[in-house]
């Protein structure tokens, strides 16, 4: 009897498993709100808001709130910081993540093409399992074009993710996406993006399918 308890319990557990960790494949919609404040001439702050839906886009499994400052230190580069707290769905429960950040980002313009490169170090809190450091980069593309009035400009991207800890870095994750710029008004953006996550779990690596909006209000 008590084997047979066990492999219940063993069989739920399996299956709870599977709900939450979506298929190889998989279809998404991420959505984000972004506002920024200008304090002065070189410093603003940035607030912004990240909802995600994953299980063919039928389940919301994400959001996150995000707080930081950027100061410009010149034409090419800025530097920031800033603190975000996430809330991801894992076995049936919204489990908590806290992650202060420090980012430097440098942004070149060569024969019309804006050629911009996030860097960025997380260290990432929980609750419920060890603590660790990631570093992002982003590379990113504008190209010289713009269409109508509302200037929508095409860009690609590409962003690694490293996890680190132990001594030993390990590469986990890769988004590669493509989309649109555009002005709405003089201080209202949005962007639309298609993009590809690679994302290595338990050894092995599955890809998802991401369609994106951003919104952002600047002051």
């Amino acid at each position: 009897m008590k084997k047979t308890y066990f492999l219940m319990i063993a069989f739920m557990l399996i299956l709870a498993l599977k709900v939450y960790a979506y298929n190889d494949g998989d279809f998404q919609l991420w959505n984000t709100d972004t506002q920024d404040f200008k304090v002065n001439k070189y410093l603003k702050a940035v607030f912004e808001e990240e909802f995600r839906w994953g299980g063919n886009a039928g389940e919301f499994y994400y959001h996150h709130y995000d707080a930081g400052l950027l100061y410009k230190l010149n034409k090419y580069w800025n530097v920031g910081g800033g603190y975000r707290h996430v809330y991801e769905l894992s076995k049936r429960k919204f489990k908590l993540e806290n992650e202060p950040y420090v980012s430097a980002s440098v942004s070149l313009t060569k024969e019309a093409y804006t050629l911009d490169s996030r860097s960025r170090l997380e260290y990432r809190y929980f609750d419920y399992q060890a603590d660790s450091w990631r570093y992002r980069n982003k590379f990113t593309v504008k190209f010289p074009l713009k269409f109508t009035k509302m200037e929508i400009q095409p860009y690609a991207a590409d962003e690694i993710f490293v996890k680190l800890g132990n001594g030993i870095a390990q590469f986990n994750q890769n988004r590669v996406s493509c989309g649109f710029n555009i002005n709405l008004s003089a201080n209202f953006k949005a962007e639309i993006y298609y993009m590809l996550v690679s994302a290595k779990s338990s050894g092995m690596w599955k890809d998802t399918n991401v369609l994106g909006t951003k919104l952002k209000l600047s002051f």
